[in-house]
């Protein structure tokens, strides 16, 4: 029994009652993935799932689009504050996409599932074959957008560092108070940039390469300013790898949906038959046909 299962079981979380027999990755994220988790951090889970055929596929419960009420659709499933089942003073965070939601953040080089793909080996609680073929091509989501997207989310942790004084909880506030700053804000900033960096030069992703640097910065060994200044000359350094990388410069937007449709065909089954509305009404077609055969 998978961990979600097991705490479905015991009534501490609440996905769709499809979802925890059709999850094909789950993976620890957060703190415990960049190697600088502290006996107190809680615990992120990122993972994908594939809904039922008819959520993929809506013309396959009848919805003509541009026509009618939509079939709900499904994205996302999150939920916070899971409490463990194993006494430990811990709780767990949930977020677990659709696999179509999943391939287009991806593919659009968003850093939280990026990061997903690229976590330690030992992070990976729950892969199918599925999710091992997702690992398996995880290289191939990488393009040069990526670094629009890890600078853009780097400076919303800066933002939040200059913001934090009139926003924080507790706990941020007596962070801020310790060291002058929200310490947590700053490491995400260094680790956003160090990962833009090997995605642009080494077209690969090690998230624990700069624990111990992630660690000082948590610790509060770095002064706001020094933060500030290597920002700066990071974003300056990194504008000029942006221009000298191999990286594609666009996503390979068709080869990935091939890839996406076989992990599908994988969990549904051939799929060719209801891949379009077209292909839906030839196989209904074709069904009635056979049992009309074999009453005649």
């Amino acid at each position: 029994m998978t961990l979600l299962a097991k705490l479905v079981a015991a009534n501490v979380a609440h996905p769709p009652k499809w979802l925890p027999d059709n999850m094909v990755y789950l993976t620890i994220m957060g703190s415990d993935a960049y190697g600088v988790s502290s006996d107190s951090s809680d615990i992120d889970f990122y993972g994908i799932c594939i809904p039922p055929k008819t959520v993929v596929f809506p013309h396959l419960a009848g919805e003509i689009a541009g026509f009618g009420t939509p079939i709900t659709r499904f994205d996302l499933w999150q939920q916070h504050h899971v409490p463990t089942i194993d006494g430990r003073q811990k709780t767990y965070d949930f977020s677990v996409y659709s696999i179509v939601r999943f391939f287009q953040l991806a593919m659009e080089n968003n850093p939280n599932v990026i990061d997903a793909l690229f976590t330690p080996r030992r992070c990976v609680v729950h892969s199918t074959a599925i999710g091992e073929v997702i690992r398996e091509h995880r290289k191939r989501f990488l393009h040069k957008g990526a670094w629009h997207k890890f600078k853009g989310y780097a400076y919303a942790q800066m933002a939040k560092i200059d913001g934090s004084h009139e926003r924080a909880n507790p706990k941020r506030a007596a962070m801020i108070a310790a060291y002058g700053y929200d310490v947590k804000h700053a490491y995400h900033v260094v680790r956003l940039l160090n990962e833009i960096e090997q995605i642009l030069t080494e077209q690969d992703l090690d998230l624990e390469r700069n624990r111990e640097q992630l660690k000082s910065i948590r610790k509060g060994e770095w002064k706001l300013e020094y933060l500030k200044e290597y920002f700066a000359a990071k974003e300056m350094q990194l504008e000029a790898g942006y221009m000298t990388s191999g990286l594609p410069q666009k996503p390979d937007e068709e080869g990935l949906k091939e890839l996406l449709l076989s992990c599908l065909e994988m969990h549904y089954g051939a799929i060719e038959r209801f891949r379009s509305p077209a292909g839906a009404a030839v196989a209904l077609i074709s069904d009635i046909e056979a049992v009309l055969d074999k009453h005649r």
